[in-house]
C-alpha cells in the first residue's frame, strides 16, 4: 500500500479509499510532494541549488519541469487537482 503523502490534509483511510478507485492522480500528489520539498529546501538554500537537489531526488524530470511545477498556478494546487472527477 502506498504511505499516504497527503497525511496532514486528508486522513489515511481517505487517501486509501482514493488510490483503490483510482479517483487520485499519482501526478497530482508527485507535484504536491516537490512543492511542499521544496519549501522545506528553501530554509537551507538558494531557490537554483534548492530545485537541483530536487532534480537529484526525482532525476527523470528535468531542471525546467521543476521549476513549472514549484510555480504552477494557483488555481492548479487547489484538492480539486488530485482527483480525476
Amino acid at each position: 500500500m502506498v504511505k499516504n503523502p497527503l497525511k496532514s490534509h486528508i486522513p489515511d483511510h481517505i487517501f486509501r479509499f482514493l488510490v483503490e478507485n483510482n479517483l487520485i492522480k499519482e501526478k497530482g500528489v508527485r507535484d504536491f510532494k516537490i512543492r511542499q520539498r521544496f519549501k522545506q529546501l528553501k530554509k537551507q538554500y538558494a531557490t537554483n541549488h534548492a530545485v537541483e537537489i530536487l532534480q537529484d531526488e526525482y532525476p527523470y524530470l528535468q531542471y525546467e519541469t521543476i521549476r513549472k511545477i514549484i510555480y504552477q498556478k494557483t488555481k492548479l494546487r487547489s484538492p480539486e487537482y488530485f482527483y480525476l472527477f
